[in-house]
C-alpha cells in the first residue's frame, strides 16, 4: 500500500470505558445488573483490567505505540456516591488521569456517561424520570469544574440510543425493560440531559469542544425493506444527530452494517464473514455513518470515537481498520470535516453482557495476572498514527 496522509492535527487514539477496564465498580447499575439471576449476563465485571490503578502504564504505552489521544469515561458513582456526596478522592484520580495523558502526548477526550448509571439514581428511575436529566447536569458541572482545563474533548453521553434501546426496549441493559413507549420517553429525556450536561461543561473552566457519541449501523434495505429502515433509523439515530446539530462535534462510533427487509432486520448476508460479536465483517460501514452524521448534522465536525471489531484473528484485525481507514480518507477528499479516529478498544475487556469472550482490544490482559501485550494491529495503528498516514502493515 501508498502511504497516504491524514491531515496535520488529525487525532489518533484509543478507547475505554471506566466500567470495562477500572474493576470493582459496584456502585452502579450495572454491577447490579451482572448479579442479577435473570440478566443475560454471562459473567461479572470483577476485577476488569485494573485499570483503575494501572493506568499510567497504559498511557505510557499507548503513548510510546505512537496514539496522540485517549479516549475514557469517568465513572459517576465513584464521584457521586450518593445523592449530594462528592468524593474528592475520585475527582483528583481522574484529573490525575487527564494529567498523565497530557504528559505523554495524548488529547484527553473525556466521556462523562458511559453506560453506567449510580444505583442511587436508578432507585429513584433512572433514566424513566425527567429529573435524571437535572441530576447529570449537576454531576457534569461538578466534574468539569474540577478536571475541566484539562480535557482535550468532552463527551456528554456514550451512545444514549444503546441505552435507551437495550434498556428500555430490549431488555439486556439494566433496568431489563421492554416498552416501545417508554424506550421514546427514555430518547427525549438523554437528549433534555445531554443539552443540560453540554451547558454545564461549557460553564466550567478550559474550553474542550462538547459533543455525544453515537452508535451509528449502515443500515441497508434489502427486499423491499426501505420504510422500515427509515422507521428504525428515525428513532435510533435521527432524534440524536439532530439534537446535535448545535453541538462542537458528533462522535460517530460504527461496527457494521445492518440488513433490514419489510419486517425489520434479515441476519447476515450468506458468505460474509461474521464477528465475535455476530456483525457482519463490514468495514465500509464507517465511510456510510460518517458520511451520514455529516449530512444530518449539517456540517457538525466528526470524530470517530468508536470502531474495531471483536476477533481473535489479529490479521483480520488489520484489514477491518485499514479498510476503514480507506473510507475515511475518502471522506476527508470529498471536503467533511473529520477530525480524527479512535480505535475501540485499547485493551482486551469487559464487553457487557458478553462478558470477556469478545476480544477487541489491540492490547491483550492476561486475565490472571493483568499482564499486556501489544498485538501485531497495536504496533501497527500505532505506526499509523505516528506517521498521521495509512501505512501498509
Amino acid at each position: 500500500m501508498s502511504v497516504v496522509e491524514f491531515p496535520a492535527g488529525f487525532l489518533w487514539g484509543t478507547a475505554t470505558a471506566a466500567h470495562q477496564v477500572e474493576g470493582g465498580n459496584w456502585n452502579n447499575d450495572w454491577w447490579a445488573w451482572e448479579h442479577h439471576p435473570d440478566s443475560p449476563c454471562v459473567e461479572s465485571s470483577g476485577d476488569a483490567c485494573d485499570h483503575l490503578w494501572r493506568y499510567p502504564d497504559d498511557l505510557r504505552l499507548l503513548s510510546e505505540l505512537g496514539f496522540t489521544a485517549y479516549r475514557f469515561s469517568l465513572e459517576w458513582s465513584r464521584i457521586e456516591p450518593a445523592e449530594g456526596e462528592w468524593s474528592r478522592a475520585s475527582l483528583d484520580h481522574y484529573r490525575r488521569m487527564c494529567a498523565t495523558c497530557l504528559e505523554h502526548g495524548l488529547v484527553p477526550i473525556v466521556t462523562f456517561h458511559h453506560f453506567t448509571t449510580p444505583r442511587w439514581v436508578a432507585h429513584l428511575g433512572g433514566w424513566e424520570v425527567p429529573d435524571t436529566a437535572d441530576r447529570f447536569a449537576r454531576y457534569c458541572e461538578r466534574a468539569s469544574s474540577h478536571l475541566g482545563d484539562l480535557m482535550g474533548w468532552a463527551c456528554t453521553f456514550n451512545e444514549p440510543n444503546i441505552v435507551a434501546t437495550m434498556g428500555y426496549l430490549a431488555g439486556v441493559f439494566p433496568p431489563g425493560r421492554r416498552d416501545a413507549a417508554l424506550r421514546r420517553a427514555v430518547n427525549d429525556i438523554l437528549i433534555d440531559a445531554h443539552r443540560k450536561a453540554g451547558e454545564a461543561i461549557r460553564s466550567g473552566p478550559g474550553d474542550a469542544p462538547v459533543g455525544l457519541t453515537l452508535s451509528m449501523t449502515d443500515y441497508q434495505a434489502v427486499e423491499g425493506g426501505e420504510e422500515k429502515r427509515d422507521r428504525i433509523r428515525r428513532v435510533m439515530e435521527d432524534v440524536f444527530l439532530e439534537a446535535a446539530r448545535d453541538d462542537d462535534f458528533i462522535g460517530v462510533q460504527t461496527y457494521s452494517r445492518s440488513r433490514i427487509g419489510p419486517d425489520g432486520a434479515v441476519g447476515p448476508e450468506e458468505g460474509v464473514a461474521t464477528t465475535q460479536m455476530g456483525y457482519e465483517f463490514w468495514p465500509d460501514a464507517l465511510e456510510a455513518t460518517v458520511r451520514r452524521a455529516w449530512e444530518m448534522g449539517r456540517g457538525v465536525p466528526v470524530l470517530v470515537t468508536e470502531n474495531g471489531i471483536g476477533t481473535d484473528e489479529d490479521g483480520g484485525r488489520i484489514e477491518y481498520v485499514c479498510r476503514a481507514l480507506e473510507g475515511v480518507l475518502r471522506c476527508l477528499d470529498d471536503g467533511i470535516d473529520v477530525r480524527g479516529y479512535t480505535y475501540w478498544s485499547a485493551l482486551d475487556n469487559f464487553e457487557w453482557a458478553f462478558g470477556y469472550e469478545p476480544t477487541f482490544g489491540i492490547i491483550a490482559v492476561d486475565r490472571a495476572t493483568q499482564h499486556r501485550s501489544v498485538k501485531p494491529s497495536g504496533y501497527w495503528l500505532g505506526r499509523v498514527a505516528a506517521a498521521n498516514a495509512l501505512v501498509g502493515p
